[in-house]
């Protein structure tokens, strides 16, 4: 498995030799950040946003990236504005991580206006799903074996398995993957369970 340099090297050379693939810069700023690089993860970060406004997990992160750089002032500003994106969009996870992070620098999240600010009844007996707190469908079982897998079966709604699909699908494309490849197939994997909110404790569990 490629080691965490390689793959910022890699994504590196797909993100110069594509300036708009916005995964591309996504996976770039997220290695940035997990090596400490906490500007650069910033600046990869904002190229993703600029091209993917949507992306909340990119909010998030680009967030993070800005205090850990010693950006507070920019980062309250993108955090406030990732923090009304994500709402409106029902992700969950980074909305709450959003606010969480505002607060660590002495700021509350955002009021919301109109249907974002609205937590929608929830039938009694309804299967919720973990990532978006949503009532959904439940899956019929685990999309693939392992803990994963489980985890997936278990708190994951198949309308946001569906969206996954579909992201994945872009994923592949995007980053050029070759999933018979060992180091292709972890990257799939990690986008997977960043996407879903799988936590690392699965995760490591293989």
């Amino acid at each position: 498995m490629a080691t965490l340099e390689e793959r910022i090297a890699q994504y590196e050379n797909m993100a110069e030799a594509d300036p708009d693939n916005e995964m591309a810069h996504f996976s770039l700023g997220s290695a940035y950040l997990k090596a400490g690089r906490a500007a650069e993860a910033a600046v990869s970060l904002e190229r993703c946003i600029e091209l993917n406004e949507d992306m909340s997990k990119a909010w998030q992160l680009c967030g993070e990236a800005l205090i850990e750089a010693g950006w507070s002032d920019k980062a309250v500003v993108t955090l406030e504005k990732g923090y009304v994106i994500a709402a409106s969009k029902g992700d969950l996870l980074p909305r709450d991580a959003m606010a969480e992070l505002l607060k660590s620098i002495g700021r509350q999240p955002p009021e919301l206006d109109g249907e974002a600010s609205n937590t929608p009844e929830v039938p009694e007996g309804s299967f919720i799903c973990k990532q978006t707190g949503r009532a959904g469908t439940e899956l019929a079982g685990p999309p693939f074996k392992g803990p994963v897998g489980e985890w997936i079966s278990q708190n994951i709604s198949a309308e946001t398995w569906s969206e996954w699909v579909g992201h994945g699908t872009k994923v592949i494309n995007e980053l050029r993957l070759d999933l018979s490849k060992d180091e292709d197939s972890a990257t799939y994997d990690q986008h997977m369970c960043e996407f879903l909110g799988v936590p690392e404790e699965i995760t490591a569990q293989g």
